[in-house]
């Protein structure tokens, strides 16, 4: 179960398929495989939705409701709303530690975290220029034990040099989401601390019912991670006793767990409010 789910929400159908005010009735998905906040991050992929343009994707949605709603009733019906957004690790899986991007010649690990935040932060504030009022911000775990960091090292351990690019990302989108809620009236956050609840499930694996943290339930190669699980591939037994389900995304398990974390966990994993506490507000 994840949170929408504890919040009573059905699943939301995407963008390309919300036809009709009913389909939008409780929300739309407007994510996109190896998006990322910069427009040219995974570019090697075909079909990709940069962040800037899922943004005006609901702009369309939003013209579309307010002329069948009218603008008062949208913006009543907005703020209620809560906005999960989640991005940043395409600006690295598919980015920076690319090697036919420029990027990581261009940029420290601090400069490019600053850069991300920066354009970060005007994109959720254009999400509050249109009506956005609660958003749940996702930070980024930690990447360098993934599969597919794990199948590029030698002995198999998770990759520290990725672990640490990471930081501080996610120092810079608290920081960032505390500005915000000081700057735009009205405005709530909640930020899931995805590090430190993966800090919490690879330390205590076993406990949480997990057997095997190193590979992907589907993949080919070291850990199976060096290519990503395939059409018609025969994945593992049982995905359940996996944390990784293929060379990059953790199982349906993980985000269960992670999911019901964000929804009543405490401040050491969701920081200020929970998504529970948020929705009530």
């Amino acid at each position: 179960m994840n949170a929408a789910e504890l919040l009573g929400l059905p699943l939301i159908p995407a963008y390309t398929e919300a036809r009709s005010g009913d389909q939008m009735r409780y929300g739309i998905n407007y994510a996109s495989a190896a998006a990322g906040i910069l427009d040219i991050t995974g570019r090697n992929f075909v079909g990709r939705i940069p962040f800037n343009q899922q943004i005006q994707n609901f702009e369309n949605t939003l013209d579309q409701i307010t002329d069948n709603l009218g603008a008062p009733d949208v913006a009543q019906a907005l703020a209620r709303c809560i906005f999960f957004v989640g991005m940043g690790s395409n600006d690295y899986l598919n980015n920076y530690l690319m090697p036919n991007y420029p990027t990581k010649n261009q940029y420290n690990a601090q400069q490019y975290a600053d850069l991300l935040v920066h354009q970060y932060s005007q994109q959720l504030t254009r999400l509050y220029n249109l009506g956005a009022r609660k958003f749940v911000i996702a930070g980024l775990g930690l990447m360098g034990c993934i599969p597919s960091i794990l199948a590029q090292s030698s002995d198999g351990m998770c990759s520290q040099e990725v672990n640490q690019l990471i930081l501080p990302f996610n120092t810079n989108t608290k920081a960032m989401i505390n500005q915000l809620s000081a700057n735009l009236p009205g405005s709530k956050f909640s930020y899931i601390d995805i590090q430190n609840m993966f800090q919490d499930l690879l330390a205590n694996a076993r406990s949480y019912g997990f057997g095997v943290a190193n590979r992907g339930c589907c993949g080919i190669g070291r850990n199976g991670g060096q290519i990503t699980c395939l059409p018609f591939q025969m994945p593992c037994l049982d995905r359940n006793m996996y944390i990784f389900w293929d060379a990059f995304h953790p199982t349906a398990a993980v985000n269960i767990l992670f999911g019901r974390n964000a929804f009543n966990g405490n401040q050491n994993m969701v920081y200020p409010i929970n998504i529970e506490q948020l929705a009530k507000l």
